[in-house]
């Protein structure tokens, strides 16, 4: 009877308690709207594992490496739907980010407008989606760079788990950047479709 009592207990409690820790760590962050955690018998909280959890944020600023960070401790939780009304990762900001996971697996979508894509990388004035397929992006971009403006077209691919983008001139691999590279994540594909002020990018890949 004492080990029921326990359980009822538990389950009443510890998701409030998971809740008000996770509201209070990524409030250091950002903005919360609201946090959500399911997970029966709640007991499994108690090692990090949880059925569902959902994050509603106003704003998130955060280095990728936290945002890595972030995600591989949700390896516990079987479902994750988290929302950001603007997130700032490094120099870039995007805007009505969405990320879901499901089992390994993880997908996150986000706007990226150009005026964005300019505060971060200030030579740039415009870069749109040309092409998308096979889990590689083409962008098309003009820059200017000492008084010379000219339109540029960079590959942006998955590869080795993260996130290169590499401009499609004569020993252009040498100019490659590496956009996203985080041992808790392995990125399997990118894509993008244009919207009126910029692009909506998705990448897929999975929790390590």
């Amino acid at each position: 009877m004492a080990v029921v009592i326990l359980l009822v207990v538990a389950q009443l409690v510890l998701p409030g308690i998971a809740e008000k820790q996770l509201r209070d760590r990524l409030g250091r962050s950002g903005t919360v709207e609201s946090v959500q955690i399911s997970a029966f018998p709640a007991i499994e909280l108690l090692w990090n594992h949880a059925d569902r959890v959902v994050v509603r944020m106003r704003n998130y600023h955060s280095g990728t490496a936290h945002l890595g960070s972030l995600l591989s401790e949700a390896g516990g939780v079987d479902a994750v739907d988290a929302t950001a009304g603007t997130l700032t990762a490094g120099l870039l900001t995007v805007r009505d980010a969405v990320l879901q996971k499901r089992g390994d697996g993880v997908t996150a979508t986000a706007e990226v407008t150009e005026s964005d894509l300019r505060a971060a990388i200030p030579v740039l004035q415009s870069v749109v989606p040309v092409a998308s397929g096979g889990g590689e992006l083409t962008l098309r971009g003009t820059a200017t760079l000492f008084g010379v403006t000219a339109t540029v077209d960079a590959t942006a691919r998955a590869q080795n788990g993260q996130i290169l983008v590499t401009p499609d001139v004569p020993f252009g691999g040498f100019a490659t950047i590496t956009v996203f590279a985080n041992p808790a994540v392995e990125v399997q594909g990118i894509a993008a479709i244009p919207t009126v002020d910029g692009f909506r990018a998705t990448a897929t890949g999975r929790i390590r």
